[in-house]
């Protein structure tokens, strides 16, 4: 998206990508659909982003859902809503969308240059690319998180600005480690369908997969950035889900039956499906009160040891800290220098949230490189950088 803005505004504009080819974290994504953005007001969709609102919010504002809508559009990705809200090109899928984009990309002179990896900064804070010096105008960094590294974003580039504060990487919209015995462990693929977690004080419906080693899906990654912070904070967490949110419990105490029939059969009865059944067994096995079934089935106890380890995360909290960025995205430590994406200490939960975000801040770190071309002295006059911390 940098590259583009730039472009379009006449710059000369090389994208170096260490991989073969580009994209490759788009094309993951476009598995899942491409979830692109959201559809809900703006003022709910800011709030998503929690503490790093505030500076994301003029980028988002600057480049809204609609605006990328209408960008997705335009490159022939039409778009749609889905129930949940989410937004998705027709295609469903990224290959179509991405063949149009770097031909449009290519179009407007946009050289590409793969198996060229970025290794920091000479002497004279040149570029080193591939051992040799690079010396542009500007220069957007967009190195990504840490998750999927064999995607590219490997996460190694904290190394290469040793003066700026990076906020550790950790993953985020990850699964978590459950100690299940084999007999669960045996459901490893099943889905929990039409359920609701709830931890704390939220409680969320969607839908969950169990795995061999744990617990993943929709809901347990809207819930997982809370998760993750208890665990690292007080050790292994206990998540309730109610396998049957839309039957309050009198009327599912009716639908179990007698307690004379056995307890699968009573809760087939009730509707549950056999991975469903499965955990209720796995909580009484593990010592949870028998008297009252119905209120079993509406609170699972399920205790999470760990997050999934960074690489098999989704996305990845932490990054380059706010406070070396200015109001352009340059950093303050390296005048001319922008960053953008997830390579910045912000997260937020799977719904088109991530993208969004990354193609605002792609937009907004390409306006700031503008900026700095054309009035690089009105740029400079920014603060100076705060004290490195440990």
């Amino acid at each position: 998206m940098a590259a583009e803005v730039l472009a379009q505004a006449g710059a000369a504009v090389t994208v170096f990508d260490h991989l073969p080819s580009p994209a490759r974290k788009l094309l993951m994504a476009g598995r899942g659909g491409l979830n692109l953005t959201h559809a809900e007001p703006l003022e709910a969709l800011l709030a998503r982003y929690g503490s790093a609102r505030p500076a994301l919010e003029p980028a988002i504002r600057a480049f809204p859902p609609e605006a990328l809508r209408a960008w997705a559009d335009n490159l022939g990705a039409e778009t749609f809503t889905g129930s949940s809200g989410r937004v998705f090109p027709r295609a469903l899928k990224a290959s179509p969308l991405l063949r149009a984009w770097l031909a449009r990309l290519a179009g407007l002179g946009v050289r590409i240059s793969p198996r060229h990896r970025w290794q920091g900064f000479a002497a004279d804070d040149a570029l080193l690319v591939n051992g040799q010096a690079v010396r542009p105008a500007a220069t957007v960094l967009a190195l990504g998180g840490a998750s999927w590294p064999r995607l590219g974003s490997d996460g190694a580039w904290p190394a290469l600005l040793p003066d700026c504060v990076v906020a550790p990487l950790r993953p985020a919209n990850m699964g978590f480690a459950v100690n299940w015995s084999p007999q669960m462990a045996a459901q490893a693929g099943q889905p929990l369908k039409r359920i609701a977690a709830r931890f704390g004080t939220a409680t969320l419906r969607g839908e969950a997969m169990l795995t061999a080693t744990g617990i993943e899906g929709g809901v347990i990654y809207a819930l997982s950035a809370a998760l993750r912070d208890a665990i690292a904070a007080h050790g292994p967490q206990t998540l309730w889900l109610d396998l049957r949110p839309d039957l309050d419990a009198a009327a599912l105490a009716q639908r179990l039956g007698a307690p004379a029939a056995s307890v699968s059969t009573r809760l087939r009865k009730a509707g549950l499906a056999p991975p469903a059944i499965a955990l209720v067994q796995e909580a009484l096995h593990a010592g949870a009160a028998r008297g009252d079934l119905a209120a079993l089935v509406k609170a699972v106890p399920v205790t999470l040891h760990a997050p999934q380890p960074l690489a098999r995360a989704i996305s990845s909290a932490g990054g380059l800290a706010w406070s070396e960025l200015d109001d352009h995205f340059m950093l303050r430590r390296h005048p001319g220098v922008f960053a953008c994406g997830e390579m910045l200490d912000w997260e937020a939960p799977t719904g088109g949230y991530l993208l969004q975000a990354c193609f605002a801040t792609g937009m907004a770190a390409a306006r700031g490189a503008l900026a700095w071309v054309s009035t690089p002295a009105g740029l400079g006059a920014a603060p100076p950088p705060p004290s490195p911390q440990p």
